[in-house]
């Protein structure tokens, strides 16, 4: 089954503010670190999603350093960046049709935020079609809620989707 590593939101904002600092955020990216490093190792296409703002005061405007990548993933020149400006990485972006046309069946999900953009994105891939997804434990992440640590968004999320919309792998990081 032909799979691509999908990475999403993983960028600067999350990193430079601690107001803005990803639950376990040093490990998060040593975890999807490993991914990609493995992914790469047995051709696996990773696909970074990047949160992109339309209105040029934001933060999240491209070209931004906020904007950017996280400085420290093993970003390749192989690798495939999307662009998007909403939750959904399949709404207005080419991910669909790039799936398809290298015709992808398994999709691989990590990045952020949990309850945002990679629970859209999750759901609807599944609706897309694509229904034999794979997370790994601590590969995604979120910021303390108003009402939920971000601990606990996390766990409530990993067992809405396990099963579901996806299976949640717990143990080693392995592709």
């Amino acid at each position: 089954m032909k799979q691509a590593l999908i990475i999403i939101d993983m960028q600067e904002i999350f990193f430079n503010y601690p107001q803005n600092y990803l639950f376990n955020n040093e490990q998060l990216v040593k975890n999807i670190n490993e991914l990609i490093k493995q992914a790469h190792e047995k051709n696996i296409q990773v696909i970074f999603i990047q949160h992109t703002s339309q209105n040029e005061k934001d933060a999240l405007f491209e070209g931004e350093n906020d904007w950017k990548l996280h400085k420290n993933l093993l970003v390749s020149s192989t690798d495939k960046i999307i662009k998007k400006s909403k939750w959904d990485s399949f709404y207005q972006t080419e991910l669909l049709d790039y799936l398809r046309t290298n015709e992808i069946e398994q999709l691989i999900f990590a990045g952020a935020q949990t309850e945002f953009c990679l629970d859209t994105t999750i759901r609807a891939a599944f609706s897309l079609g694509y229904q034999k997804n794979l997370l790994f434990k601590k590969t995604h992440s979120t910021l303390n809620g108003v009402i939920l640590n971000a601990s606990d968004i996390i766990n409530h999320h990993e067992s809405i989707w396990n099963n579901r919309f996806l299976t949640v792998i717990d143990g080693e990081t392995k592709l």
